[in-house]
């Protein structure tokens, strides 16, 4: 019985033959291929900076201190994501604030951010959930009355689109981060970037990223640096590299089959799931759907080759953000989803004939 997951990588020859060519090369990290994959980004967003990263939550710590995130600054953001969504903010030494979220999409709901400013407020990390963009335009207009920065988690959104735009052009927010995880669409095998229209945010991250030390036109020789403030190794290698900008190349591709696969199942499924909006069109990284006794249709699929995944279980009923003071019921929507939902299969090498089968395999369980 062949199986399948809820995610995968989607490799083939190009992208081994990039990655061979950089370990022949002189470089293997700090050289030409992440400068080459920073600009591809900038090329396809339609940002004028990128920063490459060792991951997206390390972008996201990033993102947290350019900012200025501190003690007694307070972040808003979704219940509904991975943990790095939130514990960026504590890894900056900020206080975490949720807001609830849509049903209909799972994405953060722009009329609960607004309950959710106080006088210690600073900014707002919309996370779009599973390649759908929040709706940007409604989440700016509150930012720029409460003078709030915005940083877009788009883990899930490389290659979506919100409106005109391409997600990670950041028009409606400070900066953008992505992930190259495995199972996002595009890989570096770990990985992240930055996209940002903000010179002085743009120096700020290179430095951070690279342990806080900079280096000036003004400095004689090529080995002096200074240290400014105090940062961290998150950079990417060029072997990462060069993998991403095949990858990139493919990009459109991928969602193409990613949209064919979403509608597939809309058709042949009929199980209650996520709505796309009228201002998205969507990389879809999930196809989360509803089901009735959830933990029973989970293993179930196991038992019929379906190895599928739950995303996510709300942050703020974590052990953890529990002893900040967080409680069960502070979220109702996030947990109301949370309890119904199951990621199925959604990769671009699934076949049309694995579709069939992964429908006939869901349907017999039902």
């Amino acid at each position: 019985m062949k199986k399948y997951t809820y995610g995968k990588q989607s490799l083939s020859f190009s992208d081994f033959y990039n990655v061979l060519s950089t370990l022949k090369s002189p470089f293997l990290t700090c050289g030409p291929k992440v400068k080459e994959f920073e600009q591809a980004i900038c090329d396809y967003t339609g940002a004028k900076y990128c920063v490459s990263v060792s991951s997206a939550t390390a972008g996201l710590h990033l993102a947290m201190l350019a900012i200025g995130i501190a003690k007694g600054d307070e972040v808003i953001t979704s219940p509904n994501t991975f943990l790095a969504s939130s514990n960026c903010v504590l890894y900056a030494g900020g206080t975490v604030k949720f807001a609830d979220i849509e049903l209909e999409t799972a994405n953060i709901n722009p009329a609960e951010i607004e309950k959710q400013i106080t006088d210690k407020t600073k900014a707002i990390i919309p996370v779009h959930f599973a390649g759908q963009s929040c709706d940007m335009e409604k989440i700016h207009e509150i930012a720029t009355k409460n003078n709030l920065f915005i940083v877009e988690d788009a883990a899930h959104a490389i290659g979506s689109d919100y409106k005109d735009t391409k997600v990670g052009c950041c028009k409606y927010s400070d900066m953008t981060i992505f992930s190259f995880h495995p199972v996002k669409t595009i890989t570096t095998g770990e990985g992240g970037a930055i996209t940002t229209n903000n010179k002085e945010l743009y120096e700020k991250l290179l430095a951070l990223r690279s342990h806080g030390m900079h280096k000036d036109a003004k400095m004689a020789t090529t080995w002096e640096y200074e240290m400014r403030e105090l940062g961290f190794n998150y950079r990417l290698t060029d072997i990462q590299a060069a993998l991403g900008i095949s990858q990139l190349k493919k990009l459109d591709k991928f969602k193409k089959r990613r949209r064919e696969i979403v509608e597939y199942y809309n058709k042949h499924l009929g199980l209650p799931n996520l709505i796309e909006k009228d201002f998205s069109n969507a990389c879809f990284h999930l196809y989360p759907v509803m089901v009735r006794n959830r933990e029973e249709f989970y293993h179930k699929a196991k038992t019929v080759g379906l190895n599928l995944q739950v995303h996510y279980i709300p942050v703020h009923t974590q052990p953890y953000y529990k002893n900040l003071g967080f409680n069960e019921g502070d979220y109702p929507s996030a947990e109301i989803y949370y309890k119904k939902c199951i990621s199925l299969p959604l990769y671009p090498t699934l076949s049309d004939r694995d579709l069939k089968e992964i429908v006939k395999r869901i349907k017999d369980i039902l």
